[in-house]
C-alpha cells in the first residue's frame, strides 16, 4: 500500500490518475512518463479503465491486461530513478463486479481507485450505460435508455457509489460527483437543489466513515472551468479534514498537470 501522506507532504508534483493507450488515453504510456519528468513530477500512477463484464472501447479488454503489466514493468526499469511509477486500475463498479470482486482482490496492484461511470438502463436492468459521456451523447442516452428522468439517473449514480463504498477495496474514491456536470447540462441548476446536496452529502459522509482517499480531480477545469467534486463542497473536504489528492484524470501527456496548480491554490485558501 502507498503511503500517500507522506507523499503529498513532500511533494506536489504527483499524479495517481492516468488514461494511455491501454483504455480511452491518447497516447503511449511511455509518453506520459516522459511528460511527468519533464514537468519535474516525482510520482505517476496509471490507472486504466478496468476490464468489466461486457465489451466498452473505454476499458482495457482483459487478454490487455498483462501486456500492459509487462509495459509498465519496462517503463518502471527504464525511468525508475527518475520518477515513481505505480500499477494501478480506475476500477468500475458494476453490482457485483468492482474493486472488492476477486479478480481485484487476487491482481497485484500498488493502489486501487473506484469509480462509476455505469448504471442501471431503465429500459432494461440488464444494460448498464455509460453516463460520462459528453453533454450530447449524454441527452441521447437519457432519451433511449432513461425516459429522461434525470432525477431518477442522478439518484442511481449515487446509489452506485454508496454500494461500492459500502463492498470497498480500493484506496481512492474518483471523481465521487461525477454525475454534476451531465445532470446540469441537461437540467441546468439541479445541483443547487436540496434533495441533490442530500445525496452527495450522503456520499460523503460514507466516504468518511470508511475512511477513502478522495480526489479532486481537475480534468474538466481546461474546458469546463470545474472540478470533480464540485468546488461548493470543498468546505466539506476542509471542514472534516478529509485526506485529499488532487489528480488531473488525464487522457493526454501534454495536460499531466492542467488544473492541478489551480486546485490547489484555490483548496489551499480555504484551509487558511
Amino acid at each position: 500500500m502507498i503511503d500517500f501522506k507522506q507523499i503529498i507532504n513532500s511533494t506536489d508534483l504527483y499524479n495517481f490518475h492516468s488514461h494511455t493507450q491501454f483504455c480511452d488515453g491518447r497516447d503511449e504510456m511511455e509518453n506520459f512518463v516522459i511528460s511527468a519528468i519533464n514537468k519535474g513530477f516525482k510520482h505517476l500512477g496509471f490507472t486504466p479503465h478496468s476490464p468489466i463484464p461486457f465489451h466498452s472501447p473505454c476499458n482495457i479488454a482483459e487478454d490487455k491486461v498483462a501486456e500492459y503489466f509487462s509495459e509498465f514493468n519496462r517503463l518502471k526499469q527504464k525511468y525508475g530513478d527518475k520518477i515513481a511509477l505505480y500499477r494501478s486500475f480506475e476500477i468500475d463498479y458494476i453490482n457485483e463486479w468492482g474493486p472488492a470482486n476477486d479478480y481485484f482482490k487476487n491482481i497485484d496492484l500498488d493502489y486501487r481507485i473506484g469509480s462509476v461511470h455505469f448504471i442501471p438502463s431503465f429500459a432494461d436492468e440488464d444494460i448498464f450505460v455509460d453516463i460520462d459521456g459528453n453533454p450530447d451523447a449524454f441527452k441521447r442516452k437519457m432519451s433511449e435508455h432513461f425516459f429522461n428522468d434525470i432525477e431518477g439517473v442522478v439518484i442511481s449514480f449515487y446509489t452506485q457509489t454508496l454500494k461500492m463504498i459500502e463492498a470497498g477495496n480500493f484506496d481512492i474514491i474518483g471523481h465521487f460527483d461525477k454525475i454534476g456536470f451531465n445532470a446540469s447540462c441537461f437540467k441546468p441548476g439541479i445541483e443547487n437543489e436540496k434533495w441533490y446536496d442530500d445525496l452527495v452529502k450522503e456520499t460523503f459522509d460514507a466516504i468518511m466513515d470508511c475512511k477513502y482517499w478522495i480526489e479532486i480531480n481537475t480534468k474538466a477545469y481546461v474546458n469546463n472551468n470545474r472540478f470533480f467534486p464540485n468546488i461548493k463542497y470543498w468546505k466539506w473536504l476542509v471542514d472534516y479534514n478529509a485526506p485529499v489528492l488532487f489528480n488531473s484524470d488525464v487522457h493526454f501527456p501534454e495536460l499531466i498537470n492542467a488544473g492541478r496548480e489551480e486546485a490547489m491554490e484555490l483548496y489551499r485558501k480555504m484551509q487558511l
